[in-house]
């Protein structure tokens, strides 16, 4: 298959161009150039939204697009190591999170179908007021209009299919910026998305850079609605910049937490971390992160994660053995590596862990890390797991409140009132009970709350943000 190959186009009005000018796509793991990105300007930016323009209306019938997007879920699962293996190449991602990447795609595109074809308004009764008597009322949802999509590195398939399959199934035509150092897989959806028959114009692909293409897509006058997953820096600028008009949807990113109470199964909780704290380098918006740790289980923790840890294998991304592979770039394992030597310097005891060889962090543990570094006041995006012990609920209740705006908080207890205590005193996006906060089921409603986000994502939940409610009143004749 040629969806690696050596100049990548840009998708306007239809039509695959090609660029003059273009950036490598390098692989993080061997350094090898996997490609080169064509860059589209600005120009190209105002020729794909007029493009999606003509677009609106014209995406075909709710079970037209629908059946669409099952044949690219179905081009998906044919396609399947040929998609894994562009991911562990250009996002260093190891082969089994790669494959499982590929299969969430599935997921998501299949929930989308669904989505178009179960979309619907409701009734209002209109008579439950004196004023409405005689009247029908009932709502129907329409397309929002062009939707811009920007993604990220780090899910370079599952979260582009988290854009393209909710907007088709409401109807709106998308223009999609992807992640420059991560455009292949992102090309390769929209190849299958065309094979699977989408409707002319309805995607238009401007591969380039945050400042020049993104920056300039998200600030259009044109677009109806911006949907950015991303940093929260960067997805709070591009707000910032939208055109009063425009939607702006957030999906960004938080240092997540893992509270370990009394009582709560390590036989549970130990895997988990290992698991959620170190796939994929640690590069998810939910990776394990923070983990408060009742003080009376704080050392068994630490020490039962000491040897799980170690025995996590770093290598080749291609290797179906590897736990671990690079970071996306070498200045970013540099930030880890620093952010890890501050929380050390301040008092943190590295337990496991620590090292930096280019690109590549070891899997780090760091115990007893002092609150006001950076390796626990912010996203590390990193495989670092830093650990902080509590005595009783309410100090971690209130360590959680008081701290940065969060997506989702995982809590592992026998007790349910424990839990309720967490459900009811937490701000976030989601509470996992027993659960990591790196789970995600791709159609549950997913996302942050003030500075990791605005939306909530999954097909469902993102169809009715990407439709509006349009209010029906029919009065009928009178009678005799």
């Amino acid at each position: 298959m040629a969806d690696i190959c050596d100049r990548t186009r840009l998708l306007l009005d239809g039509r695959w161009e090609e660029r003059d000018e273009h950036l490598a796509v390098v692989a993080p793991w061997s350094g090898e150039v996997l490609g080169r990105m064509a860059l589209g300007t600005r120009a190209d930016v105002d020729r794909a939204v007029a493009a999606a323009r003509t677009a609106i209306g014209r995406l075909g019938t709710a079970a037209e697009r629908a059946a669409v997007l099952d044949r690219c879920a179905d081009l998906l699962v044919r396609d399947r190591e040929h998609l894994a293996r562009i991911i562990a190449l250009e996002a260093a991602k190891p082969w089994a999170a790669a494959t499982l990447e590929v299969d969430r795609a599935v997921q998501t595109l299949r929930f989308s179908a669904a989505e178009a074809r179960t979309l619907t308004g409701g009734s209002v009764p209109m008579d439950a007021h004196p004023a409405g008597a005689g009247l029908l009322g009932f709502t129907v949802r329409d397309p929002a209009g062009v939707v811009a999509a920007i993604t990220p590195f780090n899910f370079p398939l599952n979260l582009v299919a988290h854009k393209l399959g909710p907007a088709l199934a409401a109807g709106c035509p998308v223009v999609l910026k992807p992640a420059e150092k991560t455009p292949l897989s992102a090309l390769a959806l929209v190849e299958r998305l065309l094979e699977a028959g989408a409707a002319r114009n309805a995607v238009q692909v401007v591969t380039g850079t945050g400042a020049e293409v993104g920056s300039h897509l998200a600030g259009h006058p044109d677009v109806d609605v911006v949907t950015f997953t991303g940093s929260a820096a960067v997805g709070h600028a591009l707000k910032a910049a939208a055109a009063p008009r425009t939607e702006v949807l957030l999906e960004l990113g938080s240092p997540a937490a893992l509270v370990v109470e009394a009582g709560a199964d390590l036989d549970e909780v130990v895997p988990r971390i290992a698991a959620h704290g170190f796939g994929h380098a640690g590069q998810s918006c939910v990776s394990v992160q923070r983990v408060l740790v009742h003080a009376s289980l704080a050392e068994e923790l630490a020490d039962r994660l000491v040897p799980r840890i170690a025995s996590l294998v770093v290598g080749d991304p291609l290797d179906a053995a590897t736990d671990v592979a690079c970071l996306i770039e070498p200045s970013a394992a540099e930030r880890v590596a620093a952010w890890i030597d501050e929380a050390v310097a301040g008092g943190g005891d590295l337990r496991a862990g620590g090292e930096r060889d280019g690109a590549v962090v070891a899997p780090t543990l760091v115990v007893d890390v002092p609150r006001d570094v950076r390796l626990w006041t912010d996203e590390v995006f990193g495989p670092v797991v830093a650990l902080r012990r509590f005595t009783d609920t309410a100090e971690a209740v209130a360590e959680l409140a008081g701290g940065p705006d969060l997506i989702q908080v995982g809590v592992f207890t026998p007790a349910l009132d424990t839990a309720l205590r967490y459900v009811r005193g937490l701000r976030v996006g989601t509470v996992l009970v027993n659960e990591s906060p790196t789970f995600r089921a791709d159609h549950m409603p997913y996302g942050g709350v003030g500075t990791a986000g605005n939306t909530r994502e999954g097909p469902a939940a993102t169809v009715r943000a990407l439709t509006r409610e349009k209010l029906v009143l029919l009065r009928g004749g009178t009678d005799g």
